[in-house]
């Protein structure tokens, strides 16, 4: 494995593996940016982005395929509905429809719901249906799930401010995003610790 200076972030183009890849926090434009530049596809949500890049380092190039346009139509909703037939998108028409089915007067949408509308509009799945995405709000079927990883950020800075030893500080966020920064250009878990506060206090002394 490659050795890289602690605390410090290599550009993408000085890392050789896709398990030294991991080690390193990057936004989702950032991914974004690195697969437009490597000539893969570059939409998506992070999770897609990271799997693209994976790709990569194998060898394997994901192009970013055609937009699906369907022709049919599905003059009436129905559970037997492909969701690109039936113009489905995550409005109050649609609200309305799942909130019938499940019998919540207050139906909303979920993560893993909208993953699973992401996925099929990617991989221009024609077969997936209304049903189909009730048993995904069911938490019945693994076609796709939300990847929490992604709220690493929010996280760490509820931690952060849920220690109170850290209520000294005058500005919680600052500090966090001092603290948030030195973690995510090295290749340290990017969690919260008080030993992260303890080794930094030459830099948030200020802050007092």
């Amino acid at each position: 494995m490659r050795c890289f200076e602690l605390g410090k972030r290599p550009e993408f183009r000085e890392i050789k593996s896709y398990d030294d890849f991991l080690r390193y926090y990057w936004y989702r434009e950032e991914l974004s940016e690195i697969c437009k530049n490597l000539g893969i596809d570059y939409t998506g949500t992070k999770q897609e982005l990271n799997h693209n890049i994976e790709e990569y380092f194998k060898g394997n190039l994901i192009k970013k395929k055609h937009v699906y346009h369907s022709k049919k139509v599905c003059k009436e909703i129905s559970l037997d509905c492909p969701l690109l037939d039936c113009g489905f998108s995550f409005n109050s028409k649609f609200r309305s429809y799942f909130s019938k089915l499940t019998g919540i007067d207050n139906f909303k949408f979920t993560a893993d719901m909208a993953t699973a509308w992401r996925k099929v509009k990617k991989d221009h799945d024609i077969t997936f249906t209304i049903q189909d995405m009730l048993d995904v709000y069911n938490q019945n079927s693994d076609y796709a799930k939300y990847d929490n990883s992604t709220c690493e950020w929010n996280k760490f800075l509820k931690d952060f401010c849920a220690d109170e030893k850290n209520s000294m500080f005058q500005n919680k966020l600052k500090v966090a995003s001092i603290l948030w920064k030195k973690v995510r250009n090295s290749a340290r878990p990017k969690v919260y610790t008080q030993h992260l506060v303890d080794e930094n206090m030459d830099l948030l002394s200020e802050y007092l």
